[in-house]
């Protein structure tokens, strides 16, 4: 792996601004709901913006129990009269399989891509906020391998899925593709602990990029395919902080690895589930900064004084808040525009976590407060 020991970090001694939604977001819609649905969340829009894929639990009739493991949809995205719905919904995932990290493919929009055990998982615990504590679990079955199918073919059953990485035995999952759709970017945990590699899909070369000590994972290339996101429990303290890495590149162009990592943030909380704004300049991620009872969204800059447009941005600075509710607010995404956000919420009734979206709209710039001091490189 070329990696130099380069890490920029970005101290962020300035307390985010308290705002409400309506600073970033329009009004929110909800997509789905708990009378289809126990649960669902984790949701990706199509290039074209047309479709959404995501996981959910779908509810079941009286005296039935509800399959414990989220299943994988795929749903059209309809404007009615200027209200969201999702339409023509339907499960892709085999029945009894645990199923994650849903992914259109970038170049090829009827491809879809997500994590699958495949068969029935062997962890009996049920991933998704819990009850009683409000905090979020993730699951890491050994069988959760990547897989593929096609709209066309994908009718629910395991004979309609090609796994393209894993075999079993070590959970592989938190999958998305490069923008050029050379490159699958997924998470591996068959060293013990969270590491995140590239596949080239033209040679089948796996090239390891993050292999630090703790857990990384949830990785994204930027919308120009030269650097990737992602969150780490660097410390090994369950205080997950967010991270972009350089991507290197040999002369012909093929991925060799990372360059360099920028930490985005460095505090007492939570922070995970980044995901890029398209015009590359800033991330989105869900935080516990407001309690482990109310995670919200925040953004962050995340772009250089030497390419960012304007000057004053700079990675880990201005952070913001973009969503205010009761209930956790995570998982946010944007559509290949930037003009609307899509995310899972705790803002029905029932507080159970459901998709929801709403119109995007970055504020006017204003410089960070974050002082000049706070940006230093380390080695």
């Amino acid at each position: 792996m070329n990696i130099t020991a380069a890490i920029v970090f970005a101290v962020l001694s300035a307390s985010p601004a308290i705002v409400s939604d309506e600073e970033f977001l329009g009004a929110p819609q909800q997509l789905t709901f708990h009378d289809q649905f126990a649960k669902a969340g984790e949701a990706y829009f199509s290039p074209d913006g047309s479709k959404v894929i995501f996981q959910a639990v779908e509810r079941v009739g009286e005296g039935e129990i509800e399959d414990p493991f989220y299943a994988m949809f795929v749903a059209d995205l309809v404007d009615v009269d200027g209200k969201f719905e999702l339409q023509d919904i339907r499960r892709v995932s085999p029945e009894g399989t645990a199923n994650t990290c849903g992914w259109f493919d970038s170049v090829d929009p009827d491809l879809l891509w997500f994590a699958s055990t495949v068969v029935p998982p062997t962890e009996s615990n049920a991933p998704g906020y819990q009850r009683g504590s409000g905090r979020y679990r993730w699951m890491f079955p050994p069988q959760m391998r990547v897989v593929k199918t096609r709209l066309d073919d994908a009718d629910g059953s395991v004979g309609s899925l090609e796994v393209v990485e894993g075999d079993g035995t070590a959970y592989v999952a938190e999958c998305s593709v490069s923008p050029d759709g050379r490159y699958l970017l997924f998470c591996s945990l068959d060293s013990g602990q969270g590491d995140i590699f590239v596949k080239d899909l033209e040679t089948d070369e796996i090239i390891p990029l993050v292999t630090a000590p703790g857990y990384d994972g949830g990785p994204f290339f930027s919308p120009d395919g030269e650097r990737i996101c992602y969150r780490s429990d660097r410390h090994g303290n369950n205080l997950l902080q967010i991270f972009v890495a350089d991507l290197a590149r040999d002369e012909s162009g093929e991925l060799t690895g990372i360059e360099r990592e920028y930490q985005l943030t460095d505090n007492a909380h939570v922070n995970w589930c980044p995901f890029w704004h398209p015009e590359g300049r800033h991330i989105v991620y869900g935080t516990s900064e407001m309690g482990h009872r109310n995670y919200e969204v925040f953004i962050v800059d995340a772009a250089s004084d030497l390419d960012a447009q304007p000057p004053h941005v700079r990675y880990g600075t201005a952070r913001r808040r973009v969503t205010e509710a009761d209930g956790a607010d995570v998982l946010p995404v944007f559509d290949s525009t930037g003009t609307m956000m899509m995310w899972t919420g705790q803002r029905d009734p029932g507080k159970t976590s459901q998709l929801w979206i709403a119109p995007f709209k970055m504020p006017e710039y204003r410089p960070s407060a974050t002082p000049s001091g706070a940006y230093g490189r380390g080695g």
